[in-house]
């Protein structure tokens, strides 16, 4: 089974399993073609976190990348005062992705690790029909975004990902010869192009030339890192998450104040996630210099958290809401593997900074960090900023039941949090679990609700919710979910994206 956010990139995966491959070779080459078909959202330059599970165990790979050595803090405020900028070199982090979906390879992975490109290096070279959620998010930065950036480092992105200014519309034909090229050097190579090759000195000539800070020992230094996944208990469930530097430790939170209700109420959700936002911005950071991570899901110190929820909607200090353009993506194969895999450049197109040759654009995960000089995620050479994208997992008493995701910035924990309620609370399908309307808390009292939902608007604001029905999905995510049977899977795709689930 696959379950992907765009339809091509899940033809991708399943040609991988047809083909003899297990789910990790179906999420790597279902992930490498999103990179193609889906590039707003993530990119060859972006990140990448993972759960394996294995058949017996869970394994978390954490394959997000570090600030370059010469980002210091008195850096920032000289060239950007007041704010951690998003677009240009500033933000940029060395790319995690390639080097992820290699080591993912290396563990776990049965066919040959170039094979698992061939589809999306078609894409890439011959060309593929946009499909419409992600040409609107295309026309937002090709219209929005990009004709306020200026300087010789964005210059290549509208050579690249527009047609002479023009964002592709839905249903036309868009082709990235570059990363077909790269893709190639990266396949050939298990990911080392990347790293040390051509694309890497690429980068690297790139930045210089253009004021960045990327420089060969980055790229050449990084290395993913396996993990141990983090979880909470749920009714009988465990819900499983990578810890920092990614924010699923807020849905963890969010879960262990619910746990502790007989049956939670939307408006006692909404509270709980917002305790669970709270320690997430003050405490994730890269896990080297992060705060408390396990002492957070303590029983005791989560009843005390419970017992902040009163009647009316409260303000427990939660940091700025941070937002993105993400891929989540789940995998499973016959002989019980499961894989949850979420890849990310952060807010829509990245950075915007696209190395000349390339064809690749690369993450602006750097936005992540602050200028709080005393916050464990002050920016810095060398470090892992706070991250919004997160995979899950869910188990009942250590079994799998499967892995699911929803990608969207600050919605991620919500849409965690929400799918576990939906799936164990009501006993939902992943597909009917997916399609539930959701809510969605933004900063201080203001919640977003979908229509579905709009009954439920004048008992929130009677507690005190600042309460509006969005006109939109968009804000509410996008996500995929997988659970295992007794007689195999079923899958669900996000109705709110161009997902597809697909199997066989």
């Amino acid at each position: 089974m696959v379950a992907t956010s765009q339809q091509l990139a899940a033809g991708a995966g399943l040609a991988a399993l047809r083909r003899g491959g297990n789910a990790v070779d179906a999420a790597i080459a279902a992930a490498v073609a999103l990179t193609v078909v889906q590039p707003g959202s993530n990119d060859i330059g972006g990140d990448l976190f993972a759960l394996v599970w294995d058949g017996e165990r869970l394994h978390g790979l954490n394959a997000s990348g570090r600030s370059p050595r010469l980002l210091t803090r008195e850096l920032v405020l000289e060239r950007s005062p007041g704010a951690m900028p998003d677009r240009g070199w500033l933000c940029v982090t060395v790319p995690g992705a390639p080097r992820g979906w290699r080591d993912l390879h290396a563990r776990f992975g049965s066919l040959p690790f170039a094979e698992l490109f061939a589809d999306a290096i078609v894409y890439a070279e011959r060309g593929y029909p946009v499909s419409p959620r992600t040409a609107a998010g295309w026309r937002v930065a090709a219209e929005q975004v990009y004709p306020g950036l200026a300087g010789a480092e964005f210059a290549e992105w509208e050579r690249v990902f527009t047609f002479g200014g023009r964002a592709p519309r839905a249903g036309e034909r868009w082709a990235n010869p570059g990363a077909a090229r790269t893709l190639r050097r990266i396949a050939g190579t298990d990911s080392d192009d990347m790293y040390s090759g051509e694309t890497a000195a690429a980068i690297v000539a790139h930045a210089e030339r253009t004021g960045g800070l990327l420089r060969a020992d980055d790229l050449a230094g990084h290395a993913s890192e396996w993990v141990e996944p983090i979880s909470v208990r749920y009714r009988g469930h465990e819900v499983w998450e990578l810890p920092p530097n990614g924010q699923g430790i807020a849905a963890l939170i969010a879960l262990g104040v619910l746990d502790g209700y007989e049956m939670s109420s939307l408006h006692q959700q909404i509270e709980a996630m917002k305790l669970g936002f709270a320690d997430a911005h003050a405490f994730v950071a890269d896990p080297e210099v992060g705060g408390p991570v396990r002492e957070l899901l303590e029983p005791g110190y989560l009843r005390q958290r419970r017992a902040l929820i009163g009647e009316r909607a409260g303000r427990y200090g939660a940091g700025e809401p941070q937002r993105g353009g993400t891929v989540y993506l789940c995998t499973a194969d016959a002989a019980g593997r499961m894989v949850s895999l979420i890849q990310s450049n952060y807010m829509g197109f990245g950075s915007f900074v696209v190395p000349p040759g390339t064809g690749l654009g690369l993450q602006d995960r750097g936005a992540g960090f602050v200028l709080a000089e005393d916050h464990p995620n002050v920016v810095g050479p060398g470090k892992r900023p706070f991250h919004t994208i997160i995979p899950a997992f869910l188990t009942r008493g250590g079994e799998p039941v499967g892995p699911f995701g929803v990608m969207g910035g600050h919605m991620q924990p919500q849409g965690h949090v929400q799918v576990v309620l939906s799936t164990v609370d009501a006993r939902l399908d992943p597909q009917a679990a997916l399609d539930r309307p959701r809510w969605y808390w933004g900063r201080g009292l203001e919640v977003q609700v979908e229509p579905g939902l709009a009954g439920s608007v004048d008992e929130l604001r009677r507690r005190g919710h600042a309460v509006s029905v969005a006109a939109s999905p968009e804000v509410f995510g996008m996500g995929q979910a997988i659970w295992r049977t007794t007689h195999g899977y079923v899958a669900g795709s996000e109705p709110r994206a161009d997902g597809y689930a697909a199997g066989y």
